[in-house]
């Protein structure tokens, strides 16, 4: 019975309870009057102005609920349950004017889970209270209003403990956290979450704890199971396309508890309910909000000491990738990277440090695809961390989890030249490492930071290479383990038979075509300078990476793939312009010519000098090591102030500064030497040699052969100016001679040349047993420890190898048709190529410098070069470009002699420029596929008038047509059918038997 004068909506309010009798028997719905709930919020819903009323009424009776629940009152206790929920119903019939009604729901919730949070049943009530609310709100007012923001984020962080309960009753923590999670849910899929980013990451900062500690207690095999039941059964419609129904057409969920009796929920049910809400926030947020829900959850893992389970870490970071929008997956790992970052300074390496590069690796490696990332700008960061720690602690446990990181960035390939850039990112930083060394604080090894930094980077560029070879190789009948290199056929237009991940390639060759550009030879030009470091292990890392890139990644001629992957000849469409491009780029160099040049130039260094690696002068005593790892006490290197500045170690020129450097290794060089006991090189080093013309031979034979031989009878002469019969220097020869031998035998083989093979197997005595060592295999995607080098014997070694017959050998190479057939050089022009004076300064230079111009001295001249001096006079600039043309005289030329062409010596024409200038470009018959800058040309009158018929007789009478040419001038000028026919034929592999 009301009091008189009761408010209206009061009397609505109170009808909805049952007497005061019944309370204890409300149980166990503890719901409203149904009838009576009904007309109160019809009268809210057409009464907007009053449901401000309505729930500061219901807020009030809240607070007192509460307050005498919490003494033990049993009939305040089922009002409460009462109350929230007629508070939920107003807020579901009211959703339009929810605004006017958020302040006291907010309010209510918070006051009851402040008071009552340990009593499960009042708990999970005003969970769906708060659920109703989180689904029909706009989030307009959080940030906005201090006080509903207060109270909201109060809500949180009271779920958030519910979410994180813990209790030895393990079946009342489940229950518990399943309410927590219930009620959370409902944050990730509502729009009170998303309205500002600042107030997102405010809130995911408070609840993400409550996602991440469920996941930890389930194995990570459990966590996949229950990954695949949240793809094939949502958690409802609702859920998942929240933002594309409108408010009216939403649906609450409810919370319920578990049935007293029955089996209670086990832990991957609730790492079942976790999940489900962290896959809700990814895939409902944008790249700037992903960012910030990883950076919660990294910061989260502090708080639950999460770091100690790398296996539950990684399997987080890549289900957030692949619940994160298509679009925006990239802010996961780029996020991941800059935490990183963030800690690169810490004095110790710590789980932290670990769990987080394992993260970044398990996102690049996994089949997720991560597009608009950064390549770039991670490689970057990753250098600079990888600098960081090799200067706080050159054996950083980290150091190997970051080269797994760079190779790791492999396995996504966007763009053709994206593995050449950021190859080109670390070859560059390692040669600034290189040549400047790595800035350190405090008393640190210099030399084997330095060198440990070159190291992590070699490794890092190899596993780069490595896992983009991989991840571009071919599956044949769905074999996942079956893979062959794209780039480890010969340059010769064979097949091979490749080792690849523990298979061989088909003898067919048949392999994928690539879906990126290899690193090209300039890029990896300049990492040549670290087969003559200072320190054997950078030499050893090195030379392991090099006959990598030389066996797989670097361009080789003739590798002609079809999109199904077959290896064809093309004999008339590209037959014989291609094979034109081939001959010169063989004869007369390309990119990879001038790498070989560069590299035998750097071997002829390592097998002979007495002082290797760059010394660094600097302002502290002489007993200090340099950024190299060697003592600066030499006085010649100190006084050298243009190459050893300090101010050199800037990062500015490193090209310029390597280029000086092998310059002065190169002056120590004599001609001929007279005693090998005081060169550098190791045992190992010979060996290491070894393997690198071999892989030069083996997968380069034509441009391999052109330069390497040269080099070789180089180093065969300069053994012959040995005086010295001590010990050291008799073991140096016998190294160099094995190392010689071996290499002509494997030329042999490559040719199938019977002639050099004999000769080459009668230096090396029968039962020889070869003494010099392997070279290690290359350590793809990890970083492993410095190796060793294995010293000179300390007496002579029994049995010698004998010298080399290297005119015998000189004679059956250039005698051998195969090579003059791929070569296209008669027996005498290889006989001149090959005995051509050779010295590693000249070679050297040459691999600077852009094929020659220069083709007087070769087989395929080009036939303008021959055209009389009368028709092309030397002042005549335009000679320049026809030195480089390869096309014949035809229609082109005459229509050009008619129009005026042959009075381009005149003096008035000299400043007008032709049609098509082709000066200072390169032809694109030379293999450069550069076009022709068109300019302005003349008109066809302006040129006609300087062009007379008699300068156009005279033309014509010159070129042969109209009258016999008596002085034969132009008769020998042209190739010879011999020479032309031998340059447009098809080449024949240097393998055929």
């Amino acid at each position: 019975m009301h009091l008189p004068f009761t408010p209206n909506h009061v009397q609505l309010i109170s009808a909805c309870y049952p007497p005061n009798a019944a309370l204890l028997t409300a149980g166990p719905d503890y719901r409203p009057n149904s009838q009576e709930l009904s007309r109160m919020t019809y009268y809210a819903s057409n009464r907007p102005g009053k449901i401000n009323k309505l729930a500061s009424e219901l807020e009030k009776r809240v607070r007192l609920d509460c307050r005498k629940a919490k003494a033990g009152n049993i009939r305040a206790r089922s009002s409460l349950l009462i109350t929230l929920a007629i508070i939920k119903a107003l807020a579901t019939e009211c959703r339009r004017d929810l605004p006017l009604l958020t302040a006291s729901l907010l309010a209510s919730v918070n006051v009851t889970l402040t008071t009552l949070s340990s009593d499960l049943e009042i708990a999970a009530r005003a969970g769906s209270v708060f659920t109703a609310w989180t689904t029909y709100t706009d989030g307009h007012l959080i940030g906005v209003d201090q006080s509903i923001t207060q109270d909201y984020m109060s809500c949180l962080r009271a779920f958030t403990a519910l979410g994180r309960f813990e209790s030895q009753d393990q079946e009342v923590t489940n229950r518990t956290r399943l309410v927590g999670l219930a009620a959370l849910t409902g944050v990730v899929t509502s729009e009170a979450l998303y309205h500002s980013t600042q107030q997102l990451k405010t809130q995911v900062s408070i609840f993400m704890a409550a996602f991440v500690a469920p996941l930890l207690v389930v194995e990570v095999l459990s966590l996949d199971q229950e990954v695949s039941d949240v793809k094939t059964q949502p958690n409802s419609p609702y859920l998942s396309d929240f933002r594309n129904r409108p408010t009216m057409e939403r649906r609450a969920t409810s919370i319920h508890l578990h049935v007293t009796g029955e089996l209670g929920p086990a832990g991957k049910d609730v790492a079942n309910a976790a999940m489900r809400a962290l896959s809700a926030l990814f895939e409902h947020s944008n790249g700037s909000q992903a960012g910030v829900s990883i950076q919660a959850a990294i910061d989260s893992f502090n708080e639950i000491s999460a770091w100690d389970k790398p296996e539950h870490c990684r399997w987080f970071a890549v289900r957030a990738a692949e619940w994160t929008q298509y679009q925006y997956r990239y802010s996961i790992p780029t996020r991941l990277v800059e935490c990183l970052v963030q800690d690169q300074d810490a004095p110790h390496t710590t789980d932290r440090h670990r769990t987080l590069a394992a993260m970044i690796t398990s996102v690049f490696t996994s089949p997720i695809p991560l597009v608009n990332l950064s390549t770039s700008d991670i490689i970057s960061s990753l250098i600079s961390v990888i600098l960081r720690r090799v200067a706080k602690d050159p054996d950083d446990i980290l150091l190997p989890a970051l080269v797994e990181c760079i190779a790791s960035l492999g396995t996504h390939v966007y763009y053709a030249d994206q593995i050449q850039d950021l190859a080109g990112e670390l070859i560059s930083r390692l040669t600034a490492v290189e040549t400047n060394g790595v800035p350190v604080n405090g008393k640190s090894d210099l030399g084997r930071v330095r060198t440990e930094a070159v190291r992590c980077l070699l490794a890092g560029l190899l596993s780069l290479i490595h896992a983009a070879e991989v991840h571009d190789v071919s599956k044949e009948d769905g074999d996942e383990c079956k893979t062959v290199h794209r780039a480890a056929l010969a340059e010769s237009g064979l097949t091979v038979h490749v080792e690849a991940e523990g298979k061989s390639a088909r003898a067919d060759g048949h392999v994928k075509p690539s879906r990126r550009a290899s690193v090209s030879p300039e890029v990896w030009q300049d990492t040549l300078s670290l087969l003559c470091d200072g320190d054997y292990s950078v030499r050893a890392d090195y030379c392991s990476t090099l006959v990598t890139y030389l066996e797989r990644e670097i361009p080789k001629l003739w590798d002609f793939t079809d999109v199904d992957g077959v290896k064809r000849i093309r004999p008339i469409a590209e037959g014989p312009t291609q094979q034109a491009s081939i001959n010169y780029s063989v004869l007369f160099g390309d990119a990879t010519t001038r790498l070989l040049n560069a590299l035998h130039a750097h071997l002829y260094v390592l097998a002979t000098s007495t002082n290797l690696g760059v010394a660094t002068a600097s302002h502290t005593p002489s007993s200090q090591r340099s950024v190299n790892g060697d003592t600066a006490d030499d006085k010649s290197q100190g006084e050298d102030t243009e190459e050893n500045a300090p101010s050199r170690r800037s990062l500015a020129l490193p090209r310029t500064r390597k280029q000086s450097v092998m310059q002065r290794l190169l002056r120590n060089i004599p001609a001929k030497l007279s005693s090998f006991a005081s060169v550098s090189a190791t045992l190992s080093d010979y060996g290491n040699m070894l393997a690198v013309l071999r892989a030069v031979q083996l997968n380069l034979p034509i441009r391999g052969l052109l330069t390497g031989v040269p080099m070789l009878l180089a180093l065969d002469t300069a053994l012959q100016g040995e005086t010295s019969t001590d010990a050291a220097s008799v073991q140096r020869v016998q190294a160099i001679r094995e190392l010689l031998a071996q290499t002509w035998l494997s030329i042999g083989k490559v040719w199938c040349c019977q002639g050099v093979i004999d000769i080459a197997q009668k230096a090396i005595p029968d039962g020889y047993e070869n003494r010099l060592p392997t070279l290690p295999d290359a350590s793809q995607g990890s970083f492993h420890a410095p190796r060793t080098p294995v010293p000179m014997a300390e007496s002579a070694p029994e049995g010698s190898v004998r010298a080399l017959d290297t005119e015998g050998l000189l004679l059956a190479l250039v005698s051998c048709e195969t090579v003059q057939e791929a070569t296209s050089l008669d027996r005498q022009g290889l006989l001149r190529k090959f005995t051509a004076p050779w010295s590693a300064e000249s070679s050297f230079k040459e691999d600077g410098q852009p094929p020659s111009a220069n083709l007087r001295n070769g087989d395929g001249l080009a036939p303008l070069m021959k055209v009389p001096h009368a028709f092309m006079p030397l002042e005549n600039l335009s000679r320049a470009s026809l030195a480089r043309s390869t096309r014949g005289v035809g229609v082109t030329d005459l229509r050009e002699a008619l129009e005026g062409r042959s009075s381009l010596s005149n003096t008035n024409l000299r400043e007008t420029a032709p049609s098509l200038s082709t000066l200072e470009h390169t032809s694109t018959a030379h293999g450069e596929m550069h076009k022709l800058a068109p300019v302005r040309s003349r008109t066809s009158q302006q040129r006609n008038r300087f062009a007379g018929p008699g300068e156009v007789k005279d033309v014509l009478n010159r070129l042969g047509i109209g009258k016999a040419n008596a002085s034969g001038m132009l008769k020998p000028s042209f190739t010879s059918k011999k020479t032309e026919s031998r340059i447009t034929s098809n080449l024949t592999p240097p393998y055929k038997t």
